[in-house]
């Protein structure tokens, strides 16, 4: 099985996207992991049946269909399976969307564009949200997310905040 992932992340590197999107160590274990859940029978491919069984498992029920174009999606060589490499691609993208989504949820408290949000800034949003929150509250929420105690949210901050919670 290492001799597998060690290929498969030689394969991955030569393709580029190791450098490209700069996979940490611990994320490669993290995604390793992962990926054997899937590959029940350890081959280093994880077959529809493998992708039907993990989903069952966790209460959805997808069709044959479903599942293969599942599959189809991330099938870069179409051989019928994902591959580790393949594998990689397809969590590597779905991090840089969640990425997006969150600097774009981001910008929508930021309303002055300084790469903070204010107590105010914070206030604006959830009263047009239809909260109406107290100085209190609004001083707590700042509070448990402010980290370097500056009063204030900076973008890594937010980050944490929203992945952490």
């Amino acid at each position: 099985m290492t001799r597998f992932y060690r290929r498969q992340q030689h394969n991955f590197r030569e393709a580029g996207f190791r450098n490209h999107n700069n996979i940490k160590e611990e994320q490669l274990a993290e995604y390793k992991e992962a990926f054997s859940l899937f590959d029940k029978d350890g081959d280093g491919c994880i077959t529809t049946h493998e992708l039907g069984t993990v989903m069952r498992s966790l209460g959805q029920c997808p069709t044959e269909a479903e599942l293969q174009d599942m599959i189809n999606e991330v099938d870069a060589d179409g051989n019928g399976t994902i591959e580790f490499s393949e594998f990689l691609v397809m969590m590597t993208k779905k991090k840089q969307d969640v990425c997006g989504e969150l600097r774009e949820a981001f910008k929508v408290f930021d309303k002055n564009g300084d790469g903070n949000i204010s107590s105010e800034e914070l206030r604006q949003v959830m009263h047009n949200l239809g909260e109406h929150l107290t100085d209190e509250e609004i001083s707590e929420m700042i509070r448990e997310a402010d980290k370097d105690g500056d009063g204030q949210v900076n973008y890594e901050e937010f980050v944490h905040m929203m992945m952490n919670k």
